[in-house]
């Protein structure tokens, strides 16, 4: 019975022990939650989130015109839609279709060159979205090229070779040595220029090869991570240096470089923000322009930092799903 009783409170106890710890991190969060609330309240501003979602997406009207002189021979309104023939001066026909509750004229009139028909809606992207997308664009695209260049300077890094070492030291310490906006404006004004590429290109090049250097320093810690017995016992076998690097040591790097890959990625979300100053209509760039607009400051960066906030938190989940599904074979 003793047993039992010690069994069970061994069990229990973690428990008990745990509970005040999220409940103080449940009072921490409402803390921070009410400061902000009541900081918001003091501040003379009127909050307007309900113009939020039509900058994500929006209901766009077109007016359609007559071309030129002429009459509207016949009207078939039905399912939401009219469909009008119209026949010009010069006896050419032509089919338009618009929304039945638009429709503004009438079987047999007489209309001039510009009358309007009636008009056509369509759902459309908003500054937002189109911003969003961009930056999922740049993001993706600059950590591809990114991941290989790092891993061929982190390949070089660790080479016998001694010019591929110390030119693969010398970009990465060119790199991380200089700063990211330096490193966007010298592409975009100087290499756009020579080489006659355009902004997008230049960003997710400038961003790329930022992202590169640190990929390669990653790749080279997880490299030399590798117990060195494992090369030994590998050339033991007959395997060649390539061999033995494609199919004992990356394999385990790479599980061990993830976390650290992750968080670069992550930072490459962010740092993405950084091309706005070349022109390029991101995520960060087009919440301004929204904000000249209509002076919605405080709802449009919220906003804007939520959706970066769900970019990277995508990518980490995403991360973690990769670990633990490569945890399965250790």
């Amino acid at each position: 019975m003793a047993a039992s009783t010690e069994r069970y409170f061994a069990v229990k106890s973690p428990i008990k022990r745990v509970w005040h710890w999220h409940f103080l991190t449940f009072v921490i969060l409402f803390s921070l939650a009410a400061s902000l609330w009541v900081a918001t309240k003091k501040i003379d501003y009127t909050w307007r989130w309900n113009r939020i979602p039509q900058y994500f997406f929006y209901n766009a009207e077109t007016l359609l015109h007559a071309p030129l002189d002429g009459q509207v021979l016949t009207i078939d309104a039905g399912g939401g839609t009219a469909k009008i023939v119209f026949q010009g001066e010069d006896g050419t026909q032509k089919i338009f279709k618009v929304d039945s509750e638009s429709l503004r004229v009438d079987t047999g009139e007489d209309l001039f060159e510009g009358d309007t028909l009636g008009s056509t809606s369509e759902w459309k992207a908003g500054p937002l979205m189109t911003g969003l997308l961009m930056t999922l664009w740049l993001s993706a695209a600059a950590s591809f090229i990114g991941l290989i260049i790092g891993l061929i300077s982190g390949l070089c890094r660790v080479s016998n070779n001694l010019t591929l070492r110390s030119l693969s030291t010398f970009y990465v310490e060119l790199i991380r040595g200089t700063p990211l906006l330096v490193q966007i404006f010298i592409f975009y004004f100087f290499l756009g220029t020579v080489l006659d590429i355009g902004r997008v290109v230049a960003g997710i090049s400038a961003l790329a090869i930022f992202a590169g250097a640190y990929v390669a320093e990653i790749i080279r810690a997880g490299i030399q991570s590798i117990p060195k017995g494992q090369t030994e016992a590998a050339r033991s076998l007959g395997m060649t240096a390539t061999q033995n690097m494609i199919y004992i040591v990356l394999p385990q790097a790479f599980k061990r470089v993830l976390p650290p890959l992750a968080g670069q990625f992550i930072s490459l979300i962010k740092d993405s923000s950084l091309v706005s100053v070349i022109a390029i209509t991101d995520l960060t760039k087009s919440g301004r322009e929204v904000i000249t607009s209509t002076f919605a400051t405080f709802e449009i960066w919220f906003t804007v930092a939520l959706l970066y906030l769900l970019l990277t938190s995508i990518l980490s989940q995403l991360i973690s799903w990769i670990e633990r599904r490569l945890a399965i074979s250790d």
